[in-house]
């Protein structure tokens, strides 16, 4: 791995872990779903914009409008739609932990669904953490944590879960940033029927919205997904995803950082836990070289 997928990597991280902030702001002061279908919206039209002025075609082969499709249903639609619902009554910080758990996930499916071979590291990765989401879950719902909101982010992760296991045949063969842009387009417009039906469209105008959805839109929204897509080009599906160990960390980081979230010590050790158990997962996923 060379330095420029490393930089990708951590840029990539830490954008990934601040949007569950961006998003608790945003809730705070708008309907979760009008507001996130209008990201994907305005995020699309970006994507499309810069993808044509790149010179790349919205004629993609079959596997990739299939993947994109996938991805723009499980992770924008399903994932962010149910963590946006949810951020309105649990924690950034909590939201986050359990997204994290995405690589666990696909590593416990890949085990016992598609009877994937799993070294022992991977296997020792997969107990490190399912404790530590236990100790942090435990903790949590002792504090009188919202248990449907919890749900719902649960949900959200399976749906990622789901999304990662599809990027593979949205990233290869080009058009990178025109499969960004058009995924978001597919989340867009599933979102907006959902609201249309479920939501009512008020929202209280302030600085903190304004500047939240702008960063929201353009950071997490289309830069990290363009950065994400180019990382699995440069240097596979595996050995991107190790860089979701740091998730954990930025997240309850950047939470605690902006909004003032704090933990517990069973919350700290948790994320501790969760965090070496995803790095051993990975690690142990690692091609020979």
């Amino acid at each position: 791995m060379d330095l420029r997928a490393i930089g990708m990597g951590l840029a990539f991280a830490l954008m990934w872990s601040s949007a569950f902030t961006s998003a608790r702001i945003i809730v705070q002061d708008a309907p979760p779903l009008a507001s996130l279908s209008l990201r994907f919206f305005l995020s699309g039209l970006i994507g499309v914009a810069l993808a044509r002025a790149m010179g790349q075609t919205w004629r993609l082969t079959r596997a990739q409008w299939r993947a994109t499709l996938i991805f723009g249903l499980c992770q924008n639609a399903l994932y962010l739609g149910l963590n946006f619902v949810a951020m309105q009554w649990i924690e950034a910080s909590l939201a986050s932990i359990i997204a994290s758990t995405m690589p666990l996930m696909v590593a416990g499916a890949g085990w016992l669904v598609f009877k994937d071979r799993l070294p022992p590291l991977g296997l020792l990765g997969l107990g490190l953490g399912i404790l530590g989401v236990c100790l942090i879950m435990g903790s949590r719902i002792s504090a009188g944590v919202d248990l449907t909101g919890l749900l719902l982010c649960v949900l959200g992760a399976v749906a990622l879960t789901v999304a990662t296991l599809s990027v593979r045949g949205a990233s290869s063969g080009g058009n990178v940033m025109m499969i960004v842009g058009l995924q978001m387009f597919v989340g867009a417009l599933i979102l907006a029927v959902v609201s249309a039906v479920t939501e009512t469209h008020s929202f209280t105008p302030t600085l903190g919205l304004g500047l939240a959805f702008a960063y929201t839109t353009l950071v997490p929204g289309l830069l990290a997904t363009f950065v994400w897509f180019s990382l699995v080009n440069r240097i596979g599906a595996v050995r991107a995803a190790t860089f979701h160990f740091l998730n954990p960390v930025f997240g309850v980081a950047i939470a605690a950082a902006l909004l003032g979230e704090r933990l517990g010590w069973l919350d700290v050790i948790g994320v501790g836990i969760v965090t070496v158990g995803i790095l051993a997962v990975q690690l142990s996923r690692q091609p020979p070289r």
